[in-house]
């Protein structure tokens, strides 16, 4: 059986904040957060939520394969800003597209999120009983951010982006080799909409942080460690040479790390896809989106040997090799 990436999407808000604009309402600069960070403007929602964010790529992806709802499987969705707790909400993605048929969950896994969604379902798929599936990255950001904080204010965008899996006996195989990781002794390096126990049986109120709070040395200095082993980890799984990798798709966090990650690695930044100066850290939507933009504009042809790799809070990380 092959299991194939068959369609692609994405989509981003069409409300675009530049550093400028945040430079109204914090102590920042447009030079200091580019010098830093690489980030020119990102999409904020104006009142799109993150199933409406998700749906719309649903959406697109049917109508770029030709295919209707009913025809899913399943629909896996990344993130770590749903629209609720209960339900999840590729569930409610399911409603707003007619996807009858599919079951439906949400991973989350922060901005490895989708890494760990494709694996999920490239094993779901391997069992036999499923032929098609959406797998999404989604995220509302801005819904998280402490607005006043410019040190994790000026880093997220909202977006969304996902892909189209296919299985059959006369597909060609996309998926190559996988390596995730998790390492939760460092969990309190990103932490965002914390809960405490409250209920009436035990006296101490907790105070709710709704907010995002990231130690961001912390989550630096793991991902300069951890990313390239992983990236190392993944070729090797795939009995390939760095020089057979066509594109890696990289998280998009910030350009010193995707450069600090190239260097590691060995692998030429002109090889790193990068659409961070226009979309910021979308999170588990940032590598689909990349991914769609990259196929669209023909950067990526059919043939292309593809390194996904995505890191963040959990801490977790991992990567797949695809082949287009």
């Amino acid at each position: 059986m092959g299991i194939k990436i068959t369609a692609t999407g994405h989509y981003l808000p069409s409300h675009i904040v530049t550093n400028d604009d945040l430079a109204q309402i914090m102590d920042t600069s447009d030079e200091w957060i580019q010098k830093r960070t690489g980030i020119a403007q990102r999409h904020i929602s104006t009142g799109e939520n993150t199933s409406d964010l998700a749906s719309k790529v649903a959406e697109k992806i049917l109508e770029n394969r030709g295919i209707q709802a009913e025809e899913l499987d399943f629909i896996i969705l990344a993130t770590m800003t749903p629209d609720s707790l209960a339900p999840s909400t590729a569930c409610v993605v399911q409603d707003k597209i007619n996807a009858s048929k599919a079951f439906c969950f949400d991973i989350s896994a922060a901005c490895s999120g989708f890494i760990y969604a494709l694996s999920m379902a490239n094993h779901l798929m391997r069992s036999g009983g499923y032929k098609k599936g959406l797998v999404l990255g989604a995220e509302t950001m801005s819904k998280v951010i402490n607005w006043q904080d410019r040190s994790t204010a000026v880093l997220f965008g909202d977006g969304a982006g996902g892909v189209l899996l296919e299985a059959s006996e006369t597909l060609t195989e996309s998926f190559i080799a996988e390596d995730l990781h998790s390492d939760g002794t460092r969990h309190l390096a990103l932490v965002a909409d914390e809960k405490g126990v409250r209920n009436p049986f035990f006296p101490e109120q907790p105070k709710d942080n709704l907010c995002l709070e990231m130690d961001g040395r912390s989550i630096f200095d793991f991902a300069i460690r951890n990313v390239p082993e992983t990236i190392n980890q993944v070729i090797a799984n795939s009995n390939l040479k760095k020089e057979d990798i066509s594109w890696v798709i990289p998280h998009q966090a910030n350009i010193r790390l995707i450069q600090a990650i190239s260097k590691k690695t060995k692998i030429p930044i002109e090889k790193f896809g990068m659409n961070i100066a226009k979309t910021g850290n979308t999170s588990a939507g940032s590598i689909p989106i990349l991914l769609d933009q990259m196929i669209m504009n023909q950067t990526i042809q059919t043939g292309d040997i593809l390194l996904l790799t995505g890191f963040g809070g959990g801490l977790t990380w991992g990567s797949i090799t695809v082949k287009i």
